[in-house]
């Protein structure tokens, strides 16, 4: 009986090791390494900022309400 109890322990230990292998192998990659925020020029300014945080006004990007009402400014 203590043979076959032995035995019932080595197999699951040996399924659970398999399996936890298995899954930390599995493990896919961090997405946003993948897809990077595009940088933008505010049209107005020039400051370089993400575009996440930038306000869009038709092909124009910009950095703040303030800087899309003024309209684009003097780009040197």
């Amino acid at each position: 009986m203590v043979r076959l109890l032995f035995w019932i322990a080595l197999i699951a230990a040996a399924f659970w090791l398999w399996r936890k292998f298995k899954a930390s192998n599995a493990v896919k990659p961090d997405n946003s390494l993948e897809d990077p925020l595009k940088m933008v020029r505010c049209a107005h300014c020039g400051v370089h900022l993400p575009n996440d945080r930038a306000l869009r006004l038709g092909s124009q990007w910009y950095c703040s309400q303030a800087h899309l009402e003024q309209g684009p400014g003097d780009q040197r």
